[in-house]
């Protein structure tokens, strides 16, 4: 049987613990970075280890790392700080199997930072930005207390802060740590705003602060007033409506949903700021809506793909929706979105008609009437009336 695999955690080049070093010591087949196997090499030797640059594409060195094990070679595959944390662990355990590492991992880059800003971090929001969409990460960041956010070439420190600052956050505190554990390690202390006034080593960490002492982060919460939204004459899914579609829809932390016959796009955009994991796709037919969806997705600071085009037909080339609301459309767009959903999925409709409620409970197997009276103030303005808003029906199945 093929020996696991070493995945060794380094900081500066170095190593924790004597496992990881006999790991490497070891290893007949070395993979790193260019870097990082230059920082072994200087730090002790690489041997006669055969060495592998870390490189893109990844598959191909994945397919090396696999091909060597099966011949029996010892392997060993240097990561920067801890393997499992945004690492190559989860790649590696994908292509071979769990079981086949051995993971010794090295403090993260997020546990360095805080330990140089002398401050915990055990309820910090930890964000990535690296190959993600930004509007996901100042989503997270914007609800959050104090959170850590791993910068990447295409989105370093001063293009995140600057994204942050356009979503009115610019006075928080922030701190960039640069190059942690390395020779040239660095720091910045300033606010949002000052980080996005200047230029950073994308190999960086930035530590971003409450707003105020004792600030609490943004709860969570769901099911917003309709004027949170820009909308087309009260065309739009009522809060309390809304809020209960969400629920029914059980929303995962990660996966693909569709949001069918958007009009103003309130529920995938609430969806997005529920869960910033989740790729939101909002498909509308009127163009006007559509700019509106664009409109409100910005003013929330999350991140919705919306495509222009009338299902069923614009659903074609999408990808396959781990959950699913269809807020427009007949029985046939109903069809047609059930016929995608993943195995495991959630599909929610609304229906304002009963024949098409009746329809689409024979298929989800669920439906409830959902009618709502809003208070009002009488011409007096000191005395309450109800005003019923009219009834909707939520279907939702089939997971």
């Amino acid at each position: 049987m093929a020996e696991p695999v070493a995945v060794v955690g380094l900081i500066g080049g170095e190593c924790f613990g004597a496992a990881a070093r006999a790991a490497i010591d070891g290893a007949r087949v070395l993979v790193g970075s260019p870097r990082q196997l230059d920082l072994i090499a200087a730090n002790g030797g690489t041997g006669e280890a055969e060495l592998v640059a870390l490189t893109t594409p990844l598959e191909d060195v994945l397919d090396v790392v696999a091909a060597r094990r099966e011949c029996g070679a010892s392997v060993c595959v240097l990561a920067s700080g801890d393997p499992g944390f945004f690492g190559i662990a989860r790649a590696l355990g994908e292509h071979l199997g769990r079981d086949a590492l051995t993971v010794h991992p090295a403090p993260s880059s997020i546990a360095l930072a805080f330990a140089r800003l002398g401050a915990s971090w055990d309820d910090a929001a930890v964000v990535s930005a690296h190959g993600r969409p930004l509007a996901d990460a100042v989503a997270r960041v914007a609800r959050a207390g104090t959170a850590a956010v791993l910068a990447s070439p295409d989105n370093p420190p001063e293009v995140v802060a600057a994204a942050l600052v356009a979503a009115g956050q610019g006075d928080r505190a922030a701190a960039v740590l640069t190059r942690l554990g390395e020779a040239g390690e660095t720091r910045f202390d300033g606010d949002l705003a000052a980080v996005a006034a200047r230029t950073f080593d994308p190999m960086s960490v930035l530590v971003v602060l409450p707003s105020g002492a004792g600030t609490p982060a943004m709860g969570l919460s769901w099911g917003l007033p309709e004027d949170a939204f820009s909308h087309r004459d009260g065309m739009i899914t009522k809060a309390e409506v809304r809020a209960i579609a969400l629920g029914k829809l059980a929303l995962p932390p990660a996966g693909v949903l569709w949001d069918v016959g958007a009009g103003s796009g309130s529920v995938g955009i609430e969806a997005a700021r529920l869960c910033p994991g989740l790729h939101v796709v909002a498909v509308e037919s009127d163009p006007g809506s559509a700019d509106r969806i664009d409109e409100n997705t910005h003013a929330h600071g999350v991140s919705v793909d919306v495509v222009r085009g009338e299902a069923p037909a614009a659903l074609d080339s999408l990808p396959d929706p781990d959950r699913a609301f269809v807020g427009g459309g007949g029985i046939e767009v109903l069809d047609a979105v059930l016929a995608r959903l993943r195995p495991g999925g959630v599909l929610v409709a609304n229906y304002a008609l009963v024949d098409r409620a009746v329809e689409a409970w024979h298929r989800l197997g669920n439906v409830v009437q959902v009618a709502v009276a809003r208070g009002r103030t009488t011409g007096a303005g000191d005395e309450l009336r109800l005003a019923a808003e009219n009834p909707v029906f939520v279907c939702w199945g089939p997971a």
